[in-house]
């Protein structure tokens, strides 16, 4: 390699993905180690950084064209030593004039000061924050103002956070392209509406609480009883909205979203209350663009008489007729009684015409207490089904996997605590031609002997899974 130029040396090392093997090349030559250093763009850091702000400044001088820093101190304890503080933050802001991507995870010691170092970083673009509890409101707001060029900014699990002045100023601004806010007890999803008029460049929104959210939600200071009202915000730009954990009864809310947004690509509503099939029947008339749709319902009294989801046929029906390039379909339902099918408002048929009237590539069914073998007959016919994900479906069983065996696209099957499905169940899918992938987890009737050599790749577990990794529903905060 001592006769190659330097700017092929350089061109071999950009296609080299991993940071091991760079290191390892690095350490062969001088000429190796100058080159690479030069071309690594991006690191990531933590508890291994001794001692923390020298040890950054030393990679800071050796890398100079950084561009991307993740700094996570998750699973840090004292005895790891002292984590980067406010001058940590000094030293990578003066020393990285490229930054453009950071990343502060689980960072207890820089607050509201270290922040304010990043005025110094006029091309930070995007700044993710997940779990700093020092900080508060003053650090977010001198980050909006000082940071000109930010368009992505995500604020997770900062429980510090209270006034919205910050967010009322990036509104202003307009410059955010993505704005995810999750586990910020002290932000309501009507504060969210301070943003107002960044919503029109917004291309991602998400906005998340856990916990009992149901019995502490916050009210709308603008709500007056028995008057229709509805907020004067455009959001047309945005492309992919989740919304998870939130109470919109009687108060609109988030909610407003849905009957805004039309360049829709990507949809979750999990656990929304107060949703209604007008709601989401309105939507999907807009958005012909959307390829990929979660909904996870629990079920609540409606029409004061029928305790069920939310949702009926009637806004399947809307998604199979206004979303004709609908790709990826989730259905989850949680607290819905086996004993009780009609807690779901989704039949068995509309589910399947919807499957079999859309291009629907992933299909993902949780809970689905409503959907037997015959259901599994109805997919068996869909033409472009590929992975198919059954989770908790205690209806489904061996005569279901001997008709899903028969889907003629279907590469990959995950069955997760399905009870009904046992040995017998599985050796049938040993002749489906194109099963790549077997995935079993929690099912107990099922054995590793009878997974293996199913598919040409099995993953195979017998543990059981919590209720929140099962349903995607946390019922408390996890501590810190």
């Amino acid at each position: 390699m001592d006769n190659l130029s330097e700017p092929l040396l350089a061109e071999i090392i950009k296609r080299i993905t991993k940071m091991t093997d760079r290191n390892s090349l690095s350490l062969v030559s001088k000429q190796l180690y100058t080159i690479e250093a030069e071309q690594r763009d991006a690191i990531h850091v933590g508890r291994g950084l001794h001692p923390a702000t020298e040890a950054l400044a030393s990679l800071c001088s050796r890398f100079p064209n950084l561009w991307k820093v993740v700094i996570d101190y998750s699973g840090w304890i004292s005895i790891h030593g002292k984590q980067l503080d406010n001058q940590g933050l000094l030293v990578l802001s003066s020393h990285c004039s490229s930054l453009t991507d950071l990343t502060l995870s689980f960072c207890s010691y820089i607050d509201d000061s270290g922040l304010g170092y990043l005025d110094y970083c006029k091309k930070l673009r995007s700044l993710r924050l997940n779990f700093a509890p020092a900080i508060s409101s003053i650090g977010l707001l001198s980050v909006a103002v000082g940071c000109k060029s930010l368009c992505t900014f995500h604020l997770v699990d900062c429980m510090k956070v209270g006034s919205v002045e910050w967010l009322e100023y990036l509104g202003r601004a307009g410059s955010l392209e993505e704005l995810v806010v999750k586990d910020c007890k002290g932000i309501s999803q009507y504060d969210l509406l301070k943003f107002g008029p960044g919503f029109m460049k917004l291309q991602r929104f998400e906005y998340e609480i856990n916990g009992n959210y149901w019995s502490s939600a916050a009210r709308d200071p603008a709500y007056v009883a028995h008057y229709p009202y509805k907020y004067d915000i455009c959001c047309e730009n945005m492309k992919e909205l989740r919304l998870a954990h939130i109470v919109t009864e009687p108060e609109i809310g988030l909610r407003f979203l849905l009957g805004k947004c039309r360049a829709l690509e990507k949809l979750w509503l999990e656990y929304v209350i107060g949703l209604t099939d007008n709601d989401v029947i309105a939507l999907f008339q807009n958005c012909s663009n959307l390829r990929s749709v979660s909904l996870r319902l629990i079920p609540l009294f409606c029409d004061t008489i029928y305790f069920r989801t939310a949702l009926t046929d009637n806004s399947l029906k809307a998604l199979a007729l206004n979303c004709p390039m609908l790709e990826v379909l989730e259905l989850t339902f949680t607290f819905c009684s086996e004993d009780y099918p009609s807690e779901i408002g989704f039949s068995q048929e509309g589910i399947v015409n919807l499957i079999q009237s859309c291009p629907i590539r992933v299909l993902m069914l949780n809970g689905a207490n409503n959907f037997d073998d015959e259901g599994m007959k109805g997919l068996s016919s869909s033409k472009f089904l590929e992975t198919l994900e059954l989770v908790d479906c205690v209806f489904i069983g061996d005569v279901g996997m001997r008709f899903i065996m028969r889907t003629p696209s279907l590469c990959n099957l995950t069955l997760r605590k399905c009870v009904c499905v046992t040995d017998n169940g599985v050796s049938e899918l040993a002749h489906a031609q194109n099963l790549e992938s077997l995935t079993v987890i929690d099912c107990r009737r099922i054995s590793l002997k009878a997974a293996q050599g199913v598919a040409r790749s099995v993953y195979y577990s017998a543990e059981s899974e919590k209720h929140d990794s099962l349903k995607g529903m946390k019922m408390t905060r996890s501590s810190k």
